[in-house]
């Protein structure tokens, strides 16, 4: 008699978890790779070995310090990626504060909750950003700003904000100049420094990531040096990074790909980081491969997509790209296929995980075949514990679907100042309910099928998007679909989807319902679809499926239906 598996793997290495702070991982860098080119960011023309770039921390560190903020204080960061992001994630670590990362795109009510809920006694921030002036929109909150001195700010609105630190060489009145920080340092907080890195602890909290939420205000995973040190680690480790790696990565460094999976990454591993651009272009990336000779690549299926389709792409030699991560949002067949032949890129991973897991849970390795890391997420990752369960909790057998679970090292502490929330999120087992649906084969490989939410229920029929997707890239004028449901007053939901074509293809939704004829069962071809230039999508490039099924729903006049 054959015992069927249930879906649930623990992984393994013969490589412990490293108990350190993000400082000590640091300072350990150094003494083995000082000496190494270790930052290169294009648009500021900076380029620093690790020794130079730990010198600068260590002086931001101290100037903190010297500002009278304490172990545990938050402060917050408000910009587009540049080398000052870079300084103060590891200065604000070393420091013993908790750094706060805020969303670029931010308005100027997301950034009063976010600073309020996480208590921000510091906020760095940009002059401006596209078409962001963060400036004024700090100003509008607190215009006390404006006649208070650097340090004594005392805000209607902003309680707890006590300092406003411009990246700017000449910043407004009230607000102290990036700068100033370091130079701020005396010995007396260089000494304070060092006791506070004795005391410091990796179980620590060092990071809030306010996670982009659909409905209701942002939820802050806090995250310790423990999550961020191993992490960034493994998920370099399963792309074999050495001292010898040059990885490029435009992704946003406020989210956990460019910060923990990016910086941390290269850190562990003293291989050298490359940020292309302020935020990411396909001209900006490709240039900074072509120029550095970068071995890596991160991005979403968008940035990959961008990035091949661009009009001057073979004029770039890519060729000295190795590997990298495919990570953010489902990755489409046919682009992985591309991203293998045509950027070189032959041990390109693929990554799943989310902010509450810091962030990476499963990850493919440069050798798995091709078919493998077309087709799932990988395996779990070291120390990882991953279940698949059904919707009573039970753990299903492997080929089923089901919700997907992990424990482990990287689960966040919770999220900051909202125990409810988390207690929804992680069980008393200490699982962490992902939300997304997936299932596992039988060697362990995981594929995500989509989210529980997104599931569209069609006269009894449960269908998945990712299916229907995937099916749909097949179609030569397709670039890039998403489908998902709208409601409707006959079968409870509809099937909807957008479609991007491919540049100089005329594409026609009856055409694609054509194409979807005889192929695929009835009720999943599309009854709504529509031809667009881009989909609507958050800074780190997940599509916000949610936005595409309020506009369906407005267009076509109809509301929610109420179940019985």
């Amino acid at each position: 008699m054959q015992i069927q598996q249930h879906s649930y793997v623990c992984g393994t290495s013969s490589v412990p978890l490293k108990y350190q702070t993000i400082g000590a991982m640091l300072d350990e860098t150094v003494a083995h790779h000082g000496q190494r080119l270790g930052l290169i960011v294009k648009h500021q023309n900076i380029r620093w070995t690790y020794a130079e770039l730990a010198s600068v921390v260590e002086k931001t560190a101290s100037g903190l310090i010297a500002l009278g903020l304490n172990a545990g204080d938050r402060v917050g960061i408000w910009a587009p990626n540049c080398v000052e992001w870079v300084i103060i994630q590891l200065a604000s670590a070393k420091a013993g504060l908790i750094l706060v990362t805020l969303n670029p795109a931010y308005r100027a009510s997301e950034l009063e909750y976010a600073l309020n809920k996480s208590g921000c006694r510091a906020l760095v921030l940009a002059e401006r950003f596209k078409s962001s002036d963060y400036t004024s929109m700090l100003l509008k909150i607190a215009p006390e700003i404006s006649d208070a001195k650097p340090g004594a700010l005392k805000a209607q609105k902003l309680p707890q904000l006590e300092f406003a630190i411009s990246i700017s060489s000449n910043p407004k009145p009230g607000f102290m100049s990036f700068d100033q920080i370091a130079e701020k340092a005396t010995v007396q907080s260089d000494a304070l420094l060092h006791e506070r890195a004795a005391m410091l602890q990796p179980d620590d909290a060092v990071n809030i990531q306010f996670t982009s939420g659909t409905t209701g205000f942002p939820k802050g995973a806090t995250l310790t040096h423990h999550n961020i040190v191993n992490n960034g680690f493994f998920v370099a480790e399963r792309q074999r990074l050495t001292q010898e790696d040059i990885l490029c990565i435009p992704v946003p460094l406020y989210h956990c790909f460019g910060m923990v999976m990016g910086v941390m990454g290269c850190i562990t591993h003293g291989a050298c980081m490359v940020f292309p651009g302020e935020a990411f272009t396909p001209e900006s990336v490709l240039e900074a491969v072509h120029t550095e000779h970068c071995t890596g690549l991160y991005g979403v299926p968008t940035m990959f997509i961008a990035e091949l389709d661009h009009p001057d792409f073979k004029n770039y030699d890519l060729s000295s790209l190795r590997t990298g991560v495919m990570a953010g949002s489902p990755c489409p067949v046919e682009i992985m296929k591309r991203v293998i032949g045509d950027m070189h890129m032959a041990e390109v991973t693929i990554c799943y995980g989310m902010t509450e897991t810091s962030p990476v849970s499963l990850q493919s390795t440069t050798t798995d075949s091709i078919e493998k890391r077309v087709s799932t997420v990988g395996q779990v990752h070291p120390y990882v514990e991953v279940k698949i369960i059904d919707a009573d909790g039970h753990t299903v057998k492997r080929g089923e679907q089901g919700e997907l679970c992990t424990r482990g090292y990287s689960v966040m502490l919770g999220y900051w100042g909202d125990d409810s929330r988390t207690r929804e999120a992680i069980d008393t087992a200490g699982w962490m309910h992902t939300g997304d649906l997936a299932v596992m084969d039988t060697e362990g490989y995981v594929n995500i099928t989509g989210r529980v939410k997104d599931m569209i229920i069609r006269g009894g029929e449960n269908i998945y998007p990712r299916e229907i997707e995937e099916f749909l890239y097949s179609h030569p004028a397709v670039q890039d679909v998403q489908v998902f449901g709208v409601p409707d007053e006959k079968y409870g939901e509809e099937v909807s989807c957008w479609i991007i074509p491919k540049p100089g293809a005329a594409l026609q939704p009856e055409a694609v319902i054509a194409y979807c004829k005889d192929q695929i069962a009835h009720y999943k071809v599309p009854r709504h679809i529509r031809i667009v230039e881009a989909f609507p999508m958050t800074v780190t490039g997940k599509i916000q499926k949610f936005v595409m099924r309020e506009t369906m729903k407005e267009e076509l006049g109809v509301k929610e239906q109420k179940s019985a």
